[in-house]
């Protein structure tokens, strides 16, 4: 039996669904399963280095298809949808076993709907994990031709597409919730959380990080943002806060990532002389603790008519650093309610930059407060997000859908990390 991830982004690319997927690929892989990861041979951050069509990584088989790279237009990027969903559907009518279970993730969108025909052809067993719930996300933005019949269209195959999957995989309660009451006669769902890995990611103590010193952001308070800069995140309060506070001397914005709303951001913080605001590309998976600890407090968003539809996977990566949110999204947003619940942030409205802005000069004013924001955040993360957690529950949940144990133990304290 082999275990097949298909997702568009997989390592050395560092976007969030390829990080996620990744690390649970090599887990499993190290425990003696057969992993095969379907992906495309380009990479989120638009790095041009040619990657290789196939080779062995940790013991996961890394088949790269080959798939038009994404252009940064829209025809660009459709183009290179289509062409993936062509290349994997292929692949798996080719190449798929009758005890194969291949897991399809949501990166590009409806990769469910191409890939069914070919796994019930071959016989093998499907499993719908899903990150960003399509096509809600593009018809939520507005997207051309997502709203109104070409929605209903697509809604009505990713439906049928998940009604052939052995079991759906949602990020929270709420994305399940939504598709329980919108979707008839769906298989199983299974809630498990994304993760972040608390050995890569580390709580590093700000006058010893090597980051805040090459960049010197001296003894300002660095108000952070890593991620990536999409269209379901909301920047114009971030910009407008950032407005608000260029008077005040000693608070800095450090923005870090890659978009396509990033020209957009960059552009409007020119065209308002915003001098307190800078950008730095995505930083290396070994400097990740030194990137997320180099801001003081960081900011995520969500549109909140996508609510139902994302969990930003930055979040985890935040609270293992053990840095306190700022979430600028809906209240009763799942980010929102894991930071009450943690006490390690707090949420303000989209389009309250004055809000934004007095939540940041609280923080900076008051650095005992932060710092146990930020100590709960780590406690929190240690307690429900850990890699181990993640992982343990994510086999917990497949495992009636598998041949046999792996050969190995997933964890060495595989037992405790269920608990």
């Amino acid at each position: 039996m082999r275990l097949i991830f298909a997702n568009r982004f997989f390592y050395p690319d560092q976007s969030a669904t390829s990080r996620v997927v990744s690390s649970l690929a090599f887990q499993l892989a190290s425990s003696g399963m057969e992993v095969v990861a379907l992906t495309s041979r380009s990479r989120y951050d638009g790095d041009e280095g040619r990657l290789p069509s196939e080779e062995t990584v940790r013991g996961v088989r890394i088949v790269r298809l080959p798939a038009p790279l994404s252009g940064g237009s829209t025809a660009g990027r459709l183009g290179g949808y289509l062409g993936f969903h062509a290349a994997l559907a292929g692949w798996l009518l080719f190449n798929a076993r009758r005890d194969d279970v291949c897991v399809v993730c949501t990166d590009p969108p409806l990769l469910t709907v191409s890939s069914t025909a070919a796994l019930l052809a071959r016989g093998a067993k499907k499993i719908d994990w899903i990150m960003d719930l399509f096509p809600e996300v593009a018809s939520g933005l507005g997207v051309r031709g997502l709203r109104g019949p070409g929605g209903s269209v697509a809604l009505a195959f990713r439906d049928w597409a998940h009604r052939q999957a052995d079991l759906i995989i949602c990020p929270f309660d709420g994305m399940a919730t939504y598709l329980k009451a919108h979707a008839a006669r769906l298989p199983p769902l299974a809630v498990v959380n994304h993760w972040s890995d608390g050995e890569e990611i580390r709580t590093v103590v700000r006058g010893s990080n090597p980051l805040r010193q090459h960049w010197k952001l001296d003894d300002d308070f660095v108000v952070g943002y890593s991620g990536n800069f999409g269209r379901a995140h909301d920047f114009g309060t971030l910009i407008e806060a950032a407005g608000l506070l260029r008077g005040d001397e000693g608070i800095r914005f450090l923005l870090i990532g890659h978009g396509n709303q990033l020209a957009a951001v960059k552009a409007e913080v020119k065209a308002r002389k915003l001098d307190n605001v800078e950008f730095r590309p995505f930083q290396p998976s070994a400097q990740l603790s030194d990137s997320l600890g180099a801001a003081d407090v960081h900011l995520v968003s969500l549109q909140p008519q996508l609510k139902h539809c994302i969990v930003p996977s930055k979040l985890y990566g935040i609270l293992a650093a053990g840095r306190p949110t700022l979430f600028i999204g809906a209240s009763d947003d799942e980010v929102a309610s894991v930071l009450r619940r943690g006490e390690c942030g707090e949420t303000v409205s989209p389009g309250d930059g004055a809000g934004l802005a007095a939540r940041i000069r609280q923080l900076r004013d008051d650095p005992e407060l932060a710092t146990a924001m930020g100590k709960r955040a780590r406690r929190l993360f240690e307690a429900e997000f850990t890699r181990e957690r993640g992982v343990s529950r994510w086999v917990q949940a497949v495992a009636p859908f598998l041949d046999g144990a792996p050969a190995r133990p997933i964890f060495a304290v595989n037992q405790g990390a269920q608990n």
